[in-house]
């Protein structure tokens, strides 16, 4: 009989333990984690369930709280930080240069020849496309002329974009088949010439004109593109990125691969500006899944400082009489502004030179004027005139910025405009204090993917080969804290998102990532090296380093 009592009692031991249990599907334990909260608060071990957190605390809170778990981890000692957003990138288009010439980092115009060839005899296309050249990394820094094109390819397209994507070299078979002659309307950009000859250079919105006629992209190509460009971002510890402008066409694979499962990298997409585009979503309204955010237009205000497409308020100090360009008109900015602000959509404008920062500051600041929380972008601000960057604002204009930028440019960017412009531009800080937040991104495939680059060019404000030893106008430099919050709980601010990721608390996604190193300790010029262990969506892993 005491026996059975005392069996008895047991049983109901358990099963009452059983019920104070709380289930989680996974544990991590043993672990340093940045939440990145407001109090920038650190943890030992979290818990996940259902693909949302569940805890952050101590073991001994997490021993007291009673999870059974269906998977326990324990990270040994490696660091968790929230997955990293990339404010400002082209996934997409990250995809598609996989398919495409790669001339990213060749060093003379001969080496970009012998790469189009290379490619040329491997993959026999019909329309070559490329990207990636820079003159300025060439010891002849001029841009060069379609003649070699034109005798090595007279009767196959050559297309090849610089690699900021605002200007192109394409030869006659390619401008032949675009309509392009020496009467074109350059309107928005270049149409360049020498001697009453096209030279084959085009310089924004011309650049349309040959993109119009590239072979279009099958279902499965545009697949292999977005499969093969979210493997390159989970490796990266990447788990949201902000793809800046997509078409419908494209935006409704995303969303159809993100239902059936295929594609779990989450993305917050521009929409292009298109009228066609325009007309479908202002009028549908904003579209959001768990992975898919498409609200807001991304908008061009003006080209590249690399290409002198910037358009500046005085003339390029490199360029007599040489202002740049505005892309559109100021009245079709500020009309198609208009139309977008009567909507629940963000505008999201491209601007580098001071004078297009100046327009779309102050279309923003009228328009946007009484009214609540817009949170619309200015992607780049890249030179800012001092005067104008009291237009920004915590509420309704918010600056998206790409930190290595500043540090691919800092060789000639003076050069462009000057030692009394200079002080206005890459002004991380000064951006900063207005705003109280920064967005940073990559901007890739015109920068690397890599968001440690991004991390170390923010702080450190120098190259991987540590120049400037002071760094590139330091003053303007982050601290730690501000960089990673900037690659997390600010982008996800910058997207309406802060309720739903960008830290690690109760409530939000479990996108996070872990690293052997203590990003916020170690030596800065080991930052660029960083290797990501593993990276996790929704509580999954994606990514797991071999």
């Amino acid at each position: 009989m005491k026996k059975t009592l005392l069996l008895l009692a047991l049983i109901i031991f358990i099963s009452c333990d059983q019920e104070t249990q709380k289930a989680a599907d996974l544990i991590i334990e043993n672990a340093t984690i940045y939440t990145v909260d407001d109090q920038f608060s650190t943890a030992t071990a979290l818990a996940v369930k259902d693909g949302k957190i569940i805890f952050t605390g101590t073991q001994d809170e997490l021993i007291a709280e009673n999870f059974n778990a269906s998977e326990t981890i324990d990270a040994t000692g490696k660091f968790i930080y929230p997955g990293l957003i990339d404010a400002h990138c082209h996934f997409y288009g990250l995809g598609q240069q996989l398919q495409r010439v790669d001339l990213v980092g060749t060093k003379s115009y001969d080496e970009v020849i012998q790469k189009v060839t290379d490619f040329q005899n491997e993959k026999n296309k019909s329309f070559i496309i490329g990207r990636g050249w820079d003159q300025n990394d060439w010891d002849l820094k001029e841009f060069p002329t379609n003649q070699e094109l034109n005798e090595l390819f007279p009767d196959t397209p050559v297309a090849l974009t610089r690699i900021d994507g605002h200007a192109m070299i394409a030869n006659d078979a390619a401008l032949k088949l675009a309509g392009i002659d020496t009467d074109t309307d350059p309107f928005g950009g270049a149409i360049e010439q020498k001697d009453g000859k096209l030279t084959g250079i085009l310089v924004d919105n011309p650049m349309e004109l040959v993109e119009a006629v590239f072979p279009k992209e099958s279902t499965q190509e545009t697949i292999k593109s977005l499969m093969d460009a979210q493997d390159i971002n989970f490796s990266y510890g990447i788990t949201t990125v902000d793809d800046a402008g997509l078409m419908r066409s494209t935006i409704e694979t995303i969303d159809s691969l993100q239902q059936d499962g295929a594609l779990k990298m989450k993305i917050y997409a521009m929409i292009s500006n298109t009228p066609e585009n325009l007309d479908y979503y202002l009028t549908k309204g904003i579209v959001k899944t768990d992975r898919l955010n498409v609200r807001s237009v991304k908008f061009y205000a003006d080209g590249a400082l690399g290409s002198r497409g910037a358009a500046m308020k005085e003339e390029y100090t490199d360029k007599n009489n040489h202002f740049g360009a505005l892309l559109s008109s100021v009245e079709d900015f500020q009309g198609i502004a208009n139309r977008i602000a009567a909507t629940n959509y963000q505008m999201n404008t491209h601007a580098i030179g001071d004078s297009a920062n100046y327009v779309v500051l102050q279309a923003y600041k009228e328009l946007l004027d009484g009214k609540k929380d817009r949170r619309w972008r200015v992607e780049h601000a890249q030179i800012v005139d001092p005067n104008d960057f009291d237009l920004f604002d915590e509420e309704n204009i918010l600056p998206s910025v790409q930190p290595t930028h500043a540090t691919s440019d800092m060789y000639w960017a003076e050069d462009r405009v000057g030692e009394e412009r200079i002080k206005g531009a890459y002004a991380y800080k000064k951006l900063l204090g207005e705003s109280k937040m920064l967005a940073l991104g990559t901007d890739y495939p015109v920068e690397q993917v890599n968001p440690f680059l991004t991390f170390y060019a923010a702080v450190a404000r120098k190259d991987t080969s540590g120049y400037p030893e002071e760094g590139f106008r330091p003053e303007q430099a982050l601290s730690r804290e501000e960089a990673l919050r900037g690659m997390t709980i600010w982008a996800a601010y910058s997207n309406f998102e802060e309720n739903e990721k960008g830290s690690l608390e109760i409530g939000k996604a479990a996108d996070f990532i872990m690293l052997d190193q203590d990003l916020m300790e170690v030596a800065i010029d080991q930052v660029p090296e960083m290797k990501v262990t593993a990276t996790y969506s929704n509580g999954e892993m994606v990514y797991e380093k071999n």
